[in-house]
């Protein structure tokens, strides 16, 4: 028994009593766990100097990123709403997950908690003032700022929307990952042949770019 429990990374019952550890948290639960979070991006629009709130997903085995939404003003309806989205029997991002972690941002509402939970998404809110228990997704918005959103000058929401589609893509498809062996998180299936020509494909007006052999 003791083997069968080590295995499973459980303690034995007397050593049970404590609270479990973030890291055997994550650990038992990794293929199931997404994270959420917001970041801000202002954009100059007609009327001024606009910020927007962008809410992402991320899965931790993958590092897969979903874009939730973008908006200048959510509310609970609006987030809300995202939750129906994410939970879609069809195409949800969170379908088949088992939790999701966010901060305290009061915009994940007990509502917005609640319609997750009902959908057997279990909703775990971290401490405050504590993003190194968010670690993937500050890194990721640590990776879209520092490769992409700190080298533009946002021209308003539907800029901002073609600019994260456009980093996404290259986020998923081009960019190594160095938790992932340095691979892409999809890579696309390239040329049978290894002496073709090297292309470059840019991104963002060049802001991004990628190197693949082509075809012989």
């Amino acid at each position: 028994m003791r083997r069968i429990l080590a295995a499973a990374a459980i303690s034995p019952v007397p050593e049970r009593g404590g609270s479990t550890r973030w890291s055997d948290f994550l650990r038992r639960h990794w293929d199931g766990i997404a994270a959420a979070d917001f970041f801000t991006v202002e954009a100059l629009t007609l009327t001024g100097l606009v910020r927007y709130q962008v809410l992402f997903v991320i899965e931790l085995a993958t590092r897969r990123v979903h874009l939730a939404g973008i908006a200048h003003d959510p509310g609970e309806a609006w987030t809300l709403q995202v939750a129906r989205n994410l939970t879609d029997a069809v195409d949800g991002f969170l379908t088949g997950k088992r939790a999701l972690v966010v901060d305290r941002d009061p915009l994940f509402t007990a509502a917005f908690r609640r319609l997750l939970a009902d959908a057997g998404v279990r909703v775990v809110r971290l401490p405050a003032r504590s993003p190194n228990l968010n670690a993937y997704a500050e890194r990721f918005i640590g990776s879209v700022r520092k490769e992409c959103l700190d080298h533009l000058v946002i021209l308003g929401e539907r800029h901002l929307r073609q600019v994260l589609r456009d980093y996404l893509e290259h986020y998923h498809t081009e960019r190594p990952h160095q938790g992932l062996s340095n691979v892409p998180i999809e890579p696309r299936a390239g040329p049978a042949n290894d002496n073709g020509a090297i292309r470059r494909r840019d991104r963002i007006g060049g802001l991004l770019r990628h190197y693949h052999r082509g075809a012989a």
